[in-house]
């Protein structure tokens, strides 16, 4: 004599919306029914519903319960994979504590990329946002490189910050003879800035479409078009790639 899908339920301490659940998605065998219809359960069936609710309960979805196969048919892969998702689960919820320690510690906004949490109070929202495009751009450690410079200030870094969108041709190439200056002291500097964008994790097609979206639109034409103008003379000196970033400014 055989269980409703109710008694199953009861049974395995779980829902009958569950038990259905378990069917739609392949989890569960469906049961041999009755002369009249009615579904018959087994032991087979409960014992797979309690498998299915411990592997639950361990934090496996059940999507991968479905690719895991029966516990009971292996369960040292079944272990394995459990194990393996665990330690990744572990170790992405270090990461993010870690991440938080530093947000904690410096009072940095929540959405600050790593590593630029010391410097986040310094930041004005222009510079928020292009290190928020660089996060996307570049490794970990030409962050690190450009968060020591977001600590760092220069006379000409306060020049090009206070260059109004009206500013005539004679100061725009003044200041990009100062910036080309700068960038070739930072390309000695940092060697991995002469080709920069050419090293992005993601390609440099994406890198220099994401980065030029993004100067035009956080800076005003005159500081975009000194930023041109000390690129071009670097490159008619032989030392720029004519696709750098402004982290100097």
């Amino acid at each position: 004599m055989g269980w409703s899908t109710r008694q199953l339920a009861e049974l395995a301490g779980t829902t009958v919306k569950a038990i259905r659940h378990y069917h739609q998605v392949s989890l569960l065998d469906e049961p041999e029914r009755t002369s009249n219809g009615y579904k018959q359960y087994g032991t087979a069936h409960l014992i797979r519903v309690l498998q299915i609710i411990r592997m639950k309960e361990l934090g496996v979805p059940l999507a991968q319960i479905r690719t895991m196969g029966r516990a009971d048919e292996d369960p040292e892969a079944a272990i394995r994979v459990l194990d393996a998702d665990l330690a990744a689960t572990i170790e992405r919820l270090q990461r993010i504590r870690s991440e938080l320690a530093l947000v904690l510690k410096f009072r940095a906004p929540i959405d600050t990329p790593t590593p630029f949490q010391p410097v986040a109070d310094s930041l004005s929202e222009r510079d928020r946002g292009l290190i928020t495009v660089y996060s996307r751009i570049f490794d970990a450690y030409a962050l690190e490189d450009f968060r020591v410079l977001l600590s760092e200030s220069s006379e000409n870094d306060d020049r090009f910050d206070n260059l109004p969108e009206d500013a005539d041709d004679e100061v725009i190439e003044e200041l990009a003879r100062r910036l080309a200056v700068d960038i070739r002291q930072l390309q000695a500097r940092f060697p991995w800035m002469k080709d920069s964008l050419s090293a992005a994790p993601r390609g440099k097609r994406f890198a220099e479409m994401a980065l030029q979206t993004a100067i035009v639109e956080l800076f005003n034409p005159a500081q975009v078009k000194a930023l041109a103008g000390a690129f071009a003379i670097l490159e008619e000196q032989g030392g720029a790639d004519g696709g750098e970033d402004p982290a100097e400014s």
